[in-house]
């Protein structure tokens, strides 16, 4: 089954939650510190999104217990924010969030290096992550197959030797949090399906410094690299358009 295509209305309502998302994680990017909690980081995006108009996604999505998803280091996604976990001079720290606006989701992320880095691949590992992004999204346009953003940001993950998350995907977005079709970030161009005008997708790559295996954490919820490595993980919502995409969440 296919990401819905998305009506005018529809796509209006992406719009404005996507807006509200992207000056969210502003906030969250030009707050996070060391010294303060997950949990605090959690409470600046609740607060914001409420005066902002919108409305959680994540907030009792299968049970997850907050509204932002707060991962560090080799935490790859889905991190519960808490007060005992506190964040540290040089962390990488993952903020994944979703937004609704009158039935709407948009989903995103970014990944910050707070204070200064610890190493010189830490640096390298965000800011290429975030490059592999924007390479699935220039080669979107209706018509083209899931497997070509798939390659683009293998390419550009691979040429620099890091780990690809092969455990975890991106996604249609839209009606519901997780949508058809399944967006890998890994792939042959011209394979998967394919997709159409007014679609709208969110992809996601994440990439560790080590390998692409993944464990669950024993809370049932976390996501972290099974060899210890860190990792990095950005997302945006896009819709497809005749000649490309247009980025929802920025």
């Amino acid at each position: 089954m296919y990401t819905i295509e998305k009506n005018p209305i529809e796509i209006t309502a992406m719009r404005e939650s996507g807006r509200i998302l992207a000056a969210v994680l502003e906030l969250l990017k030009n707050s996070v510190k060391p010294g303060m909690s997950t949990m605090e980081l959690n409470a600046i995006a609740e607060k914001e999104l409420k005066a902002l108009g919108g409305k959680p996604a994540f907030l009792g999505y299968q049970g997850f217990p907050a509204v932002l998803c707060v991962s560090l280091n080799d935490e790859v996604v889905h991190g519960i924010p808490s007060h005992e976990k506190v964040i540290n001079e040089g962390d990488i720290v993952s903020l994944d969030f979703g937004v609704i606006v009158d039935s709407m989701i948009t989903d995103a992320a970014i990944s910050v290096i707070v204070g200064n880095p610890r190493s010189e691949e830490d640096v390298r590992l965000v800011k290429m992550t975030e490059k592999s992004l924007l390479d699935g999204i220039n080669v979107i346009k209706a018509g083209v197959n899931v497997g070509d953003i798939s390659e683009a940001i293998q390419k550009r993950l691979d040429s620099n030797r890091f780990g690809i998350v092969r455990d975890l995907v991106g996604h249609g977005v839209g009606h519901n949090l997780h949508e058809d079709p399944n967006i890998p970030n890994y792939g042959n161009r011209g394979t998967g399906p394919v997709l159409k005008k007014n679609m709208t997708i969110a992809i996601e790559p994440m990439a560790t410094l080590g390998g692409y295996g993944v464990v669950l954490g024993d809370d049932g919820w976390t996501i972290l690299t099974s060899d210890g490595s860190r990792s990095a993980h950005f997302e945006h919502t896009v819709l497809i358009t005749e000649n490309g995409a247009e980025i929802l969440t920025r």
